[in-house]
């Protein structure tokens, strides 16, 4: 049988994990530091829970005030019903770049390392909380087309990450999602209704999307309105 011993300091919380097996006398031990900061900011409060005592200070002062600077805006702009109170995880056991779920954001401290200025990936994230959709809203390339069209449109500095979306080409499609669905998004947004995203956006998390929606929109379907972005992708 196999016991764990968590023990919690006043300084911040240390996680001291004993496995303790019947049959070993010397119990394997791992200690994880872990500091806790609670932020409000108006209306909205974000709890940044650090499990990377590496973790550059910087990066998360950046991080804390992207989100303050962001959030709310884009809960103005998109969702006013949003949550009011968001929780950042650093986690150094999470090997993809970043993981929203409810109003939890997961980052991994290597990516930060690597990438410093990548601080728009908050941007990305928060917004996956302010789109709140339901299971089986619509289509998932749309939702992270969405949120990288959000990155465009109101990242802090996606020039100090080298963060740009791609230019037009033939081996692309709308439902390649991220930054090719974004970049798609702002030409329609430019050229064919300037509130689309929008409307997108409240179907969705509304649960009233349909592959109709385009063409009540803009006189087109999917498929006719790529293939004008496809002769014609300036922006």
């Amino acid at each position: 049988m196999k016991t764990i011993r968590l023990l919690i300091l006043s300084t911040g919380l240390f996680i001291h994990a004993c496995a303790h097996d019947n049959s070993t006398p010397a119990p394997e031990a791992i200690t994880i530091a872990v500091t806790t900061d609670s932020i409000t900011r108006g209306d909205y409060t974000l709890v940044f829970i650090n499990q990377s005592p590496a973790f550059d200070k910087q990066v998360k002062e950046r991080m804390i005030n992207t989100f303050f600077t962001v959030y709310p805006v884009l809960a103005n702009a998109y969702n006013p019903n949003t949550l009011k109170k968001v929780t950042f995880v650093i986690d150094p056991g999470y090997t993809g770049v970043a993981a929203t779920s409810g109003g939890r954001v997961v980052y991994n401290p290597e990516w930060f390392r690597q990438h410093p200025g990548d601080i728009d990936v908050v941007t990305h994230e928060v917004m996956h909380i302010v789109q709140a959709y339901p299971g089986g809203a619509g289509p998932g390339w749309l939702t992270e087309g969405i949120a990288d069209y959000v990155r465009y449109r109101y990242g802090l500095d996606n020039a100090g990450a080298g963060w740009a979306m791609p230019d037009y080409n033939p081996s692309q499609r709308y439902d390649n999602s991220y930054r090719i669905t974004a970049r798609f998004l702002v030409w329609l947004e430019k050229n064919v209704n300037d509130k689309l995203v929008k409307t997108l956006d409240a179907s969705m998390r509304g649960k009233t999307y349909s592959a109709g929606i385009w063409q009540a929109q803009t006189g087109k379907t999917l498929d006719d309105l790529w293939q004008d972005y496809a002769s014609r992708p300036t922006l």
